[in-house]
């Protein structure tokens, strides 16, 4: 996967739950997503009446696969606090973001100079053009999931969570063609021009990240998980995925799904 599309996963996902409101499906989504991602930050589980746009931005970072590099919040002065301590905070309104960086408000600026105030709001960034970029927040007016058009540099804008996204893309191996080359040479798959061909379909969404990230961990070939639900648990605890429900929920959808999770649970006990 390159950094573009590493990027744009990110603004695919968060764009998903555009229309949701508290108590929603989408909105228990998201809840699950950031709940069952561990450890939670500060050890809080969100419940259904928090606001929750922090918790928006996280669960989209942990759907991608990314939240090892960007980290987790509920609260979005906290999660400042996160990304300056991981290099990645732009303390500058005038910043020019790209797809996938985050936007942090302070709904107290008065427009003058640079805002250093408390970060009340956040969101990610989606779209840019020339002197403007579209953010999608979770707790907009309303309780809902949403989108917002700014302009660069304009009032309101606290600073920029930036991830390495380039970095990021490397480390998590690069595209999943390479990924089933590498597991089919290992003996972990027998079908490799069958999951390429499923990885570019998208039937199975974030099949190309699974991979990926398995890719990224397994040296060899293993006995195989006896059944999916088992594979997933492997998965999970190896740092593969973050969203067991996900994959739980989703294995029937592809006939050979819950083999190829069997497979790569074995792989990497």
């Amino acid at each position: 996967m390159t950094e573009q599309q590493l990027r744009q996963s990110v603004a695919d996902i968060i764009n998903g739950w555009v229309g949701a409101t508290k108590g929603s499906a989408k909105h228990q989504e998201i809840l699950r997503i950031y709940n069952s991602y561990k450890p939670l930050a500060r050890g809080y589980t969100v419940k259904a009446k928090d606001a929750y746009c922090a918790t928006t931005a996280s669960a989209a970072y942990i759907k991608a696969g990314i939240a090892a590099y960007t980290g987790t919040e509920c609260g979005v002065q906290e999660f400042v606090k996160i990304a300056q301590k991981r290099g990645i905070w732009v303390e500058n309104d005038a910043h020019i973001p790209k797809i996938g960086d985050a936007c942090v408000y302070d709904w107290d600026d008065n427009g003058v100079g640079d805002c250093t105030g408390y970060a009340d709001h956040i969101g990610i960034v989606t779209a840019v053009s020339c002197g403007t970029f579209v953010v999608t927040e979770g707790n907009m007016s309303g309780g809902k999931v949403g989108k917002r058009t700014m302009a660069v540099n304009g009032r309101y804008i606290r600073g920029f969570i930036c991830p390495n996204f380039a970095a990021i893309a490397k480390e998590m191996g690069g595209t999943a063609e390479a990924a089933i080359g590498k597991l089919a040479k290992l003996g972990v798959i027998n079908s490799p021009d069958y999951w390429k061909q499923a990885a570019v379909s998208g039937k199975v969404k974030y099949l190309d990240l699974l991979l990926i990230k398995a890719a990224a961990k397994i040296t060899k070939t293993g006995p195989r998980s006896s059944t999916p639900e088992n594979g997933i648990g492997a998965l999970v605890r190896a740092g593969v995925i973050n969203t067991p429900e996900y994959w739980l929920e989703h294995y029937h959808v592809d006939p050979n799904l819950g083999e190829l999770l069997c497979a790569l649970g074995g792989a990497v006990k």
